[in-house]
């Protein structure tokens, strides 16, 4: 049997499934609620997609191998309910992650965020010094313009997502911790049971286990060799000593490491944050014996992830970054990065908050992130899978922001808005919703004044 169904085949992480099973010569087809661009892309590469929930349109089961489906999808979606129903062998995204990496030595970038950027770096870094690797990513690679990399050899990069404890299929040789704020408490309830998944992630580690500085991992948590990771934090097992800026804005720095410096590492991508993704990524590769030349190379050509601080565009009075972020401490860190680097400049932000249960659990640290910026246009919230509760909704952020220049609107209404505003300096666009689909007309809008 040759054939894989994949239902919401159009999410980041699923699209990367669907494009491995379709390199491996599996007939894969799917659905989707809305096509997108990377529908598109899937579509081009020979893969069918229909955008209508109809259940009649699902290959028949007796010459379908394998139904995988995203835990984000609504459970009211017909087809899925068809695809539960027992005549479908039907799994999960993350089992199917989990199926593919455990006959290859597995490097899994995990965290509340940073993953992303992190992988995609520690990926393009092990393809390019030559020793490859495949690669399942949860962004675009702006160097390869794809979210997965194939190769011959028997490693696999991996974004360990903690969303519905998928990370938890994952047994990797190395792995990596970036942070472990709260997330996702429609499904841990509480930051206690969130750690606490994180540590049993931590457990199926076996050789090397890379986490920042400060979180509570301990050997107790696991068998692998444990080291630490910070910006400039000296007592890390990794840091940035000599850190510095060209003249053209992008940092500098000397890596100390327990395998030895690394000297004059420019990163590729700006922001002083991409310093401790790129930390994060180098240690990971040392442990995997990436020669350090060419992680010093690699680094510096790096173009980042698509939606990870990405410049559209970029002159000395109008800027515009399109931005993934969508938790508070995501947010802080990225405007902080963006006042850096564009100093002195005025920064508006747009901002669509993501699902009702995490705009009702950091309304509030919502409210405060936002506030850094000189300017915010906030949006209605994007739903995805969750269907609305009372009181919450983009007000209850609006209500808390203490700069006075904000204005709450319709995302429908976004562009003409934009048209009449005569003081964009540096724009930013944040979110994980749709918001995404904005990007190339906010960029086009801009344009034209120039």
């Amino acid at each position: 049997m040759k054939n894989v169904y994949l239902l919401g085949i159009g999410g980041i992480g699923m699209s990367a499934i669907a494009r491995y099973y379709n390199a491996k010569g599996y007939k894969v087809s799917g659905y989707d609620k809305v096509a997108s661009k990377l529908t598109a892309e899937l579509e081009s590469e020979g893969i069918t997609i229909h955008y209508e929930d109809r259940p009649d349109l699902m290959p028949d089961a007796k010459d379908t191998f394998l139904v995988v489906y995203t835990p984000a999808i609504a459970p009211e979606v017909k087809e899925l309910q068809k695809a539960l129903g027992g005549e479908y062998k039907t799994i999960k995204r993350g089992f199917a992650l989990g199926e593919i990496a455990k006959d290859q030595k597995c490097i899994a970038i995990s965290g509340s965020h940073g993953k992303t950027t992190t992988s995609t770096l520690t990926a393009y870094i092990i393809q390019e010094s030559g020793m490859g690797c495949n690669a399942f990513l949860g962004g675009i690679s702006k160097n390869y313009n794809s979210n997965l990399f194939l190769s011959p050899t028997k490693t696999i990069v991996a974004e360990a997502d903690e969303f519905d404890r998928a990370f938890l299929q994952l047994f990797p040789s190395i792995a990596v911790i970036t942070y472990m704020d709260a997330d996702h408490l429609d499904v841990f309830g509480d930051i206690e049971h969130l750690v606490e998944a994180f540590k049993a992630f931590a457990s199926q580690v076996s050789d090397f286990l890379i986490v920042k500085k400060g979180l509570d991992i301990t050997s107790k948590d696991t068998k692998a060799k444990i080291y630490t990771y910070a910006t400039d934090d000296p007592e890390a097992d990794f840091h940035a000593e000599n850190i510095r800026k060209d003249e053209c804005g992008y940092f500098i720095y000397d890596l100390a490491s327990p395998f030895g410096p690394i000297k004059d590492i420019k990163v590729g991508v700006i922001g002083k944050t991409n310093i401790e993704n790129s930390i994060a990524a180098a240690a990971s590769c040392l442990c995997h014996g990436v020669p350090k030349d060419a992680i010093r190379s690699a680094i510096g050509s790096f173009k980042g992830a698509k939606r990870r601080f990405d410049i559209h565009l970029n002159t000395p009075h109008l800027t515009y970054i399109d931005d993934y972020g969508h938790h508070p401490e995501e947010i802080s860190s990225a405007i902080k990065s963006i006042k850096e680097v564009f100093e002195g400049r005025k920064l508006t932000a747009i901002f669509q908050p993501a699902l009702y249960t995490r705009t009702r659990d950091f309304y509030k640290d919502f409210a405060k992130s936002l506030s850094k910026a000189d300017a915010l246009i906030l949006l209605d919230v994007y739903g995805s899978r969750e269907k609305p509760i009372p009181g919450i909704s983009s007000e209850i952020i609006f209500e808390n922001v203490t700069i006075d220049d904000k204005v709450l609107i319709r995302k429908e209404e976004l562009l003409d808005y934009l048209c009449k505003l005569d003081d964009i300096d540096v724009l930013v666009t944040f979110g994980s919703g749709n918001i995404s689909n904005f990007a190339d007309p906010i960029t086009k809008l801009l344009e034209e004044r120039l």
